[in-house]
């Protein structure tokens, strides 16, 4: 996939766990686990926003763009 997540790393920059910032967002942590194991095919913006809000840092903190490899 070409989108990378990185929330675990900002997590980890701010010494926050799963279970406080699932607090802090009014996220589920089974949603948020998705995310942070890369798995979820979409997120909402008010849902990143919460998120960067709660980590303090900007959206592309958390996501990354990364091409495909294109074999010939």
């Amino acid at each position: 996939m070409a989108i990378i997540v990185n929330l675990d790393v900002m997590m980890a920059k701010r010494k926050m766990s799963l279970n406080e910032l699932s607090a802090k967002v009014d996220l589920t942590l089974s949603n948020l686990s998705i995310l942070k194991t890369g798995k979820a095919k979409a997120i909402r913006f008010s849902t990143l926003e919460a998120i960067c809000k709660a980590l303090a840092c900007q959206p592309g903190d958390i996501l990354e763009y990364t091409p495909d490899e294109v074999t010939p």
